[in-house]
Parts: structure tokens; C-alpha cells; sequence
């Protein structure tokens, strides 16, 4: 349905703001804190939505992560309930995951300022006493995960009866992680003549649906995602280093040893390799600091300011943690683990090589990844450059090169008066050319040159020519894990990635893959969507890595990634799943009659 450019209900100019934002109508608070904020221009979703959302229309927009989305219902969301009775909550966000619940909190808090308002996020894995203090206290804003905004409706600490405004943000991932009942029930319970907009990357069948039951005539709005062309990235120098997992570590500390950067953003596919990683960059003697969805806001404010002052020289961080930070533009993006989206890993390198500048980006691959890199470069159009990990003798020779450069700039900047007589003393006692060579060795010992190294063994790492099977990424609906065309239906709460299932095959795995065992079952009220919600919630992962899901009566049988077991294993073993603690282990297929 196309819209009417309603009236808007705020000012539609505002001397001293950004006339793209003013046009919007809003209002000259909010345009202050965008102005104070640094936003010149809104985004095509924004344009788009805060109009009719400030006409009080209820909305269907579909538009990719990264478009500007938060802000365009978040602007005029704060500004239809800035002057609504206080205390008492007038709007609630829900979204799929305790990241972005955070994320969003931080940015409704951030653009409503000026007029004050209070949010809470709401989400599991945290102490759920501070939320009942902070409820009972009373609140604008509640921004909260589908599950822990049902527990509180049931325990009745939270009341919807005051509610103005819905948003359901990234709505095919909340379905897709098991969300849809929870959906339902959450919507039957806010008054019936509030406001809702609905936001997906995608629109399949289920989203359309929950639209039908729950918007009341919607503007809706697409923005087209906009294509990669040939060249997409041309000022970022892409190059990969192909690695076997065990050498990895010690390979990214090479070539960080060998790049030198100045501001690097390292990319890692969890939180518990963030801090892994992050603690091994750190003993390695690089200036390294971890941020992750784990992590208080104070922590988050401490290790941004040193990032941004460059305190700290490399930032390592999930991809979750990553979306929303006003990061500056970096010189330096490190794939630590290779994404297994395309879109994903040109989201990342854009953070480099901006405004003119030149960036680099750095893969550090499995073999068995080469045919992702691939695919990204046919995508992209852009030559990604497989080399080999620098050799001890390579680094040995730049970290002269640094000490010699270094040497040179002192030379050119002067001032060297009081360090002459020094030299002149001992130039008497022997030749000048020792002492000089006496002080480059010295100089070359503090900046780490005479650390032990090895050589790290060299891994094929030639692309192949063409893919010898059409092999998708996860979540492609047109194939199965097989890389066969689909011809199953996918689980219960599937939506934007239509991933499509095999029909359980109790032993049975995809290459690649491996199948947890979680001691949890039917039995104990555990659901598909209560797995994948787990273990993407608390190993910070994006749902669609994860695959078949079998519940048995008494156990489960999941299949993730083989090079995330670990990860996977170590989370869940912290945390509780429908309130309770199960054993969760690699499942090794017994014969017929045996236990699990």
C-alpha cells in the first residue's frame, strides 16, 4: 500500500539544524541531539518512515541491517510519547537477541536526551531482580527480547495497559530463533488501538502474516538493497592468509607484527574467542581490547574512549557488538574468522578505507574455508590476494626497516644537544660506527625485535577455478545442507534465512558439521526455538549456523558448525535453558539400541 506524505506533527523547519532531518518534522529537541550527534542527512528509511510513524500509521518496512533503521523509529517513536503521562511505559521494542536489546537501549537513551526518557532493556542471562526494581520504579521505553518480556507479563511486573507504540525490529530473525508464539501472545496483550511498526530484512509468507493480524492498514515502505558492483571496495587492499586453526594465533600476531597498524578492528565469530584472542594479542605485546555483548555500558564507554584516543590500537569484537558503534574509520579490518555471508564481510571492511582513505583487510582462513573467500570474491569483483604467512627472516628484516625509519625521524626532528656529549663520550672509548650499531641494537630489543619466533607451516592456498559443487551458505533456502535443491520443510519459527532440513537422521551429520547433545528434552518443556535462541543468545552467534534440530523426549540433538563445538559447548555450559542446567557434550552416534 503506498502512503500519503502525511502532515507531520512536529516543526518542519528549525534554523540551526539539518534541513533534511527538520523536513521530517520533528521536532527541535530531537533535531538538537541529531545535530549535537553529528547526522546531517537522514537515510532512505528514514525519509521514508518517520512521517507516516509520526501521523501515528502503523508500518511494514523491510530494509537491511545497517540502513538506518533504529533511528527511524526511534525518532518518531520518542517524540509521539515525550509528552504522555510519565512513569509508565508508552512504547516497547522487541527484538531477537540481548546484543542488539542492549544496542538499541543505548540509542533510544542517546537520541531521547534531551527530552528525558527512561529505558529499560529487558532481556535474559541477566539478574532478573534489577529489572523489577527498575519496572516497579517505572519507565518510557521497555526494549526487550520476545522471552523475557512474556515471563514479566505473566509474572505481571510488567503492564501493558499504557502502551502507545510496538515495534517489532528484525522481525524474520525473531521468527526464525522460535519467536512467533511468543509474538502473538506479547501483541495480544497491548491495547488495541496502539500504534505498531514492523521491520524485517525480509518478507516471507509468516512475517506477512503476523502484518495481517496485528497492523491496522500499514504504510508500507522497501528500500532496495543496493547492489555490489564491480570494484565495490576499490581503496581497500584485501588480502588472506590461508592457515590451519592451531597456527592461527600465532599467524595473526605476524602479520600484525608485519602491518603495524594504527587502528585495527579484529573480527571474531564469538565472545569467548573475543577474549581468547584478545588476551593472547595482548601477551603477544600489542595494545589490544575486547568488546562484546557481555560486556556493562561503562566497560563498553572505557574501551571505545581508548580506542578512539589510540590507547588502545586493536579492537576485537563480535560482529554483533561491532553494528551500531560509532566506530571511526580504521586502518585496518581483520577477518579473524571468516564470515559466512558475502553481505556480512563487505559490511565489515567498509569500516576501512573511507572518505578517500586507503584501508586494508586481512583474512586469516581455514583451508576448508577457501571456497567462502571465493564466493566473496565473486561477488564482490574485487582480487582478494591469497599469500602466505611472512617468514621469520621477512619479519626480522621489516622490524630493522622500523628501527632504521625510526632512527631517521629523530635525526630530521633535531633537538639531539643533549644526547651528543653522551655520544661524544662514547665515541672516545671506541668506534663511533660500534656505538651507533650498540644503540640500533638496543633500540631494536625494546621495540620487541629479539623475541623468539618460528615459522609458521605454509597451507595450500590456491582458489579454486570454479566451485566443484554448487555449495550455499548457510541459510540459502534453494538448496539443503547437502547442497541439493531443498525438498523438505523447514522447522518451526523459520524466517529470513528459509534454511530447509534434512529429515532427522539420529547418528547422521553434514560434513563440516557436528551434532551436540544436550541433556534436555520434551519432557523437561524444551522447544526447537529454545535451543537456537540458547546457543545463539550466549555463544553470540547469528542463528543461521546452526541446523538440524532433533528433541527427543529426554535429550536433544543439535548441528552446528565442527570449528564452533567448543565455543558452543563452553557457553551453553554456563547458563541455564528453561530455567534449568543440562549437561551438553559432542553426541557420538551409538548403535541402534544404545544411549546417547
Amino acid at each position: 500500500m503506498k502512503h500519503e506524505t502525511p502532515t507531520p506533527l512536529g516543526k518542519t523547519t528549525a534554523k540551526g539544524f539539518s534541513p533534511g532531518f527538520a523536513a521530517l518534522g520533528l521536532e527541535a529537541a530531537l533535531l538538537s541531539t541529531l545535530d549535537t550527534l553529528g547526522y546531517e542527512e537522514p537515510t532512505p528509511i528514514q525519509r521514508e518512515a518517520i512521517p507516516p510513524l509520526l501521523a501515528g500509521r502503523d508500518l511494514l518496512g523491510q530494509a537491511a541491517t545497517g540502513t538506518g533503521k533504529t533511528a527511524a523509529f526511534t525518532l518518531p517513536m520518542l517524540q509521539r510519547i515525550a509528552h504522555s503521562a510519565r512513569r509508565c511505559p508508552s512504547a516497547l521494542i522487541l527484538v531477537p537477541t540481548r546484543e542488539l536489546a542492549m544496542q538499541v537501549g543505548e540509542a533510544v537513551t542517546r537520541y531521547g536526551k534531551e527530552l528525558k526518557i527512561t529505558v529499560l532493556p529487558v532481556y535474559g542471562g541477566q539478574a532478573i531482580g534489577p529489572q523489577l526494581h527498575a519496572l516497579k520504579r517505572g519507565v518510557d521505553v521497555i526494549v526487550a527480547t520476545p522471552g523475557r518480556a512474556l515471563d514479566h507479563i505473566r509474572r505481571k511486573t510488567l503492564q501493558l495497559k499504557t502502551i502507545q507504540m510496538v515495534v517489532l525490529d528484525e522481525a524474520d530473525e525473531m521468527l526464525d530463533m522460535g519467536f512467533a508464539d511468543d509474538l502473538d501472545a506479547i501483541l495480544e496483550q497491548v491495547p488495541k488501538e496502539r500504534q505498531t511498526a514492523l521491520f524485517s530484512a525480509t518478507m516471507p509468507v509468516r512475517i506477512a502474516s503476523i502484518a495481517k493480524r496485528h497492523l491496522r492498514e500499514p504504510v508500507e515502505i522497501k528500500i532496495a538493497k543496493e547492489a555490489l558492483k564491480a570494484g565495490a571496495v576499490p581503496r581497500v587492499h584485501q588480502t588472506a592468509y590461508v592457515v590451519t586453526r592451531p597456527h592461527k594465533v600465532a599467524a595473526l600476531a605476524r602479520i600484525l607484527d608485519m602491518e603495524a597498524p594504527k587502528s585495527a578492528l579484529i573480527f571474531c565469530r564469538t565472545r569467548i574467542e573475543v577474549d581468547e584472542l584478545t588476551a593472547m594479542l595482548t601477551g603477544c605485546g600489542h595494545r589490544a581490547e575486547a568488546i562484546h555483548g557481555g560486556m556493562n555500558q561503562s566497560q563498553r564507554d572505557r574501551v571505545m574512549s581508548a580506542f578512539r584516543s589510540g590507547k588502545t590500537e586493536l579492537l576485537v569484537a563480535t560482529d554483533v557488538a561491532a553494528r551500531g558503534l560509532d566506530i571511526p574509520s580504521v586502518s585496518h579490518v581483520v577477518n579473524y574468522d571468516l564470515p559466512t555471508s558475502s553481505e556480512v564481510y563487505v559490511h565489515r571492511i567498509g569500516r576501512t578505507g573511507r572518505a578517500g582513505r586507503e584501508g586494508s583487510a586481512i583474512t586469516v582462513l581455514d583451508p576448508r574455508e577457501q571456497r567462502l573467500l571465493w564466493n566473496i570474491e565473486q561477488l564482490t569483483k574485487a582480487k582478494i590476494i591469497v599469500t602466505q604467512v611472512p617468514t621469520v627472516a621477512e619479519l626480522r628484516t621489516k622490524r630493522l626497516a622500523r628501527t632504521k625509519s625510526a632512527i631517521e625521524e629523530v635525526l630530521v626532528a633535531g633537538d639531539l644537544d643533549q644526547f651528543r656529549t653522551v655520544a661524544v663520550s662514547l665515541a672516545a672509548q671506541g668506534a663511533p660506527l660500534e656505538v651507533a650499531a650498540a644503540a640500533l641494537k638496543l633500540l631494536f630489543r625494546i621495540q620487541g625485535g629479539e623475541r623468539k619466533e618460528y615459522d609458521i607451516p605454509a597451507s595450500a592456498s590456491r582458489l579454486p577455478e570454479r566451485p566443484a559443487m554448487a555449495r550455499r551458505p548457510m541459510g540459502d533456502p534453494r538448496m539443503d545442507l547437502r547442497g541439493r535443491p531443498s525438498t523438505v520443510m523447514p522447522r518451526e519459527g523459520q524466517g529470513r534465512q528459509g534454511r530447509s532440513f534434512s529429515p532427522p537422521v539420529r547418528g547422521a551429520r553434514t560434513a563440516g558439521t557436528a551434532k551436540l547433545y544436550i541433556g534436555a528434552g520434551r519432557g523437561a518443556g524444551i522447544r526447537a526455538g529454545d535451543l537456537v535462541g540458547a546457543i545463539a543468545n550466549e555463544a553470540g552467534l547469528n542463528s543461521n549456523v546452526i541446523g538440524t534440530v532433533e528433541v527427543m523426549d529426554h535429550f536433544s540433538l543439535v548441528e552446528v558448525p565442527e570449528v564452533l563445538v567448543r565455543e558452543i559447548i563452553e557457553s551453553l555450559s554456563r547458563t541455564r535453558i528453561k530455567g534449568q542446567k543440562v549437561a551438553v557434550r559432542l553426541f557420538t552416534a551409538q548403535p541402534r539400541g544404545g544411549r546417547p
